[in-house]
Parts: structure tokens; sequence; C-alpha cells
């Protein structure tokens, strides 16, 4: 049979977390018990309320149709209270927020709205991978541009100002920053506001790891006039213990959401009721739920963490935020895949190379802190034995 896929596989490999994750499931079959420091996916519970509200709502009998695809108005108005309690950001539950199923899924909706085929994206290099692959599916056109350990993981401006952007209409930003664990801060905010304005650019600012190992956190909207050309990304996943969940939004000016609802409404059927009544349940989490579960357990885990770099020869800046830990690799290793592989067949880890993030993060490896701290002290046990 002459059957073909599209054009479009061509451009774009397996999720590199869905290879690599197939393989570890097969060191495992064969016993050899890997323990999984590469992917951010938390591994302890939501709150206890999140739950009830769930299990509460889904023993109801009126509560599995389709809902609405704006998402029901307790949810959208828990959002705006949310992200008024955290970063002082007054939002229009009615108008200016976008429920989503997972803030992953919110990208290819933003690029569809947005991008025709061979208009230009800005994309940073590290930089989540979604970003790249999702912006070559849609047809854009990738304009990459690098971020710095020297410039703090920040765009150069400078070097921006520089490129042809006359055909880019998109540009992905996250900060706290992932892979790199950079924090962002509102000066930089209000130069990537500036920067999208003076050249029509939309900025898409990411913001999933903001209440992490973080005691200030920070949205791009907060900066006067940004929801005219910012769109903020933000997700249950990481800061709720929810990433099997699927619950994200986004959040911009009324036409913007408008035109991402269009593009969602066509591809998703709603979210179910018991999940957003759950989801509101978390976005109330106490303030003594947030410190345990987002500060004072990743801070435990971190000092692992921090050992393992350590031992491994790896540098790293202590102030990092975020559920990852990243270090440049020793000079005498080829690549952070060497390295990562050095680790996953001898000591039967797995560490994430950096070179799956970009060029510029060829030289780096990455760990996840979603690992308790007895499979942490496990894990560097392992590391020391193959180091001597």
């Amino acid at each position: 049979m002459n059957i073909v896929p599209a054009n479009r596989l061509n451009t774009i490999s397996e999720y590199y977390f869905s290879t690599k994750l197939k393989e570890v499931a097969e060191m495992n079959a064969a016993g050899k018990n890997v323990i999984s420091l590469g992917i951010g996916s938390p591994d302890l519970p939501p709150s206890e309320a999140t739950i009830t509200a769930l299990s509460q709502s889904a023993s109801r009998s009126d509560t599995h149709g389709y809902q609405p695809h704006v998402g029901i108005p307790e949810l959208r108005k828990a959002f705006a209270d949310w992200y008024k309690r955290w970063y002082n950001v007054t939002l229009d539950a009615n108008k200016e927020i976008q429920p989503l199923i997972g803030s992953k899924e919110g990208i290819l909706h933003i690029s569809l709205a947005f991008l025709n085929p061979r208009d230009g994206v800005l994309v940073p290099n590290p930089g989540y991978p979604t970003y790249t692959s999702v912006s070559k599916l849609v047809g854009a056109t990738i304009h990459s541009y690098d971020l710095d350990e020297n410039n703090n993981w920040q765009p150069d401006f400078e070097a921006l100002e520089k490129m042809d952007l006359s055909n880019v209409k998109l540009m992905w930003v996250n900060y706290p920053n992932m892979p790199t664990g950079a924090n962002g801060s509102l000066d930089l905010f209000k130069k990537l506001v500036d920067f999208g304005k003076k050249h029509d650019i939309v900025i898409v600012h990411d913001n999933p790891y903001s209440l992490i190992l973080n005691e200030n956190p920070i949205s791009i909207l907060q900066i006067d006039g940004a929801k005219d050309i910012c769109i903020e990304l933000n997700s249950m996943s990481k800061s709720h213990n929810m990433p099997g969940w699927r619950i994200g939004l986004v959040a911009s000016n009324p036409q913007f959401i408008q035109w991402i609802l269009k593009v969602l409404s066509n591809i998703e059927s709603g979210i179910l009721k018991p999940m957003q009544q759950a989801t509101v349940a978390a976005l109330n989490n106490s303030n003594e739920w947030h410190k345990e579960n987002n500060i004072e357990t990743y801070t435990n885990r971190r000092q692992y963490a921090e050992a393992i770099m350590n031992e491994l020869g790896c540098s790293f800046d202590t102030n990092q935020v975020g559920m990852f830990l990243w270090g440049k690799i020793p000079a005498h290793y080829k690549s952070s895949e060497e390295l990562a592989d050095k680790v996953l067949y001898g000591a039967n880890v797995f560490l994430t190379p950096g070179f799956i993030f970009g060029s510029k993060g060829e030289r780096y490896i990455r760990i996840s802190l979603c690992c308790n701290e007895k499979m942490l002290k496990e894990a560097l046990l392992r590391i020391k034995s193959i180091q001597a």
C-alpha cells in the first residue's frame, strides 16, 4: 500500500521522554530498578480537599456530561482569585481567562490561533522542546534566540534587535526558566512587554514554576499594559501536584482569549465537571499547604540533588528556583548525553541530558526533584559507586 504520513511528521521526532522512558521501562522489566530523576512529574498527591471535592462531585449523577468550553463560572472565578492572591493581577473571570486541558495543549492552541505557515516565531535556546515541535507542526518559521548563563539565562535584547523580525508574530518566554531554573524579574518582564509592543510580537509567557522554591512569585501580567500584547500560561500540574489531571489556564485580553477559544472549541469537548470543581478546591489551598509542598519539600530534596551534581563534578547556580537542578558538566565529557548514559547504564539512575533543550544546553544536565528523599539518597550512593 502506498500510504505515507503527512510531511509535517518529517519535521519532528518522538518526544525525548516518550522514547527514553520506554527504555527505562525495559530496564526495570529486566530487574534494573532505575531511579528516574528525569521528568518533572510531582510524586506527591494533591491536597485532601482537592481529592474530596473530586470524589463528591464524581459521585453525583449529573456531573458527567459535556461541559462548556469556557469552563464553569466557579472555576474561572477561582483562577481570577488565585491570580489576585499570588500575583496581585486583576483578571476578568468572564473575558480574560480560558481553562485548558493542560498548559502544554495551550501551546498548540495559541500557535494555531496566531501563526500562519511560514510566520516567524522566536523560540529560546535552551528551552522547552514543545515550543519548537509545535511551531514545526503548524508550519511556522523558527527563529532561535540564545539564552546564556553569563546573562542569567535572559534574552539578549541587543541581539534580538539585530535579527530580522519582519515576519515574527510570536515569542515564547518562560520564567522561572525551564530547564535552567533562572528566575524572572519585573524588570525583565517590562523589557519583554516593550519589545513586543515595539515589534508587534505577541509575547507568550509560560509560567508553571513560579510557586516552586520561590518566595516571590511574579507574573508578566503585573506589568502595565502587558495584557495588550502578552499571553500567560499557567498550570495546576507543578504547584498543586496535579500533573496527570491536565488542568491549566491561559490569561490575556478578551480578543486574544476569543481567538484561542475559537481554536480550542474545535478540538476539545470541555473539562470533566468534577475535575473543574476539584480544581476550585485546589486553588484555595492554604498558605501552609503551599509552604509545605512547594517550599519545604523541595528544599529538603534539593540538598541531595546538589550533592549528586557535586559528585559528578558539575557546577551550578545555587539561586535556581523551580523543581529541577541544572548543572554544567565537566570538560572531559564529550556531551551531556555521554554523562547521562554513563549514569543510566552504570548506576541505573536516569538524568536528563541538556542537549534535548537545544544546542545551548549541550554542556548541561538536569535533575528532577520529583522523587522522595530516600530515593534521591539511594541515587547519590549509586552514583558514588561508579565514580570510585
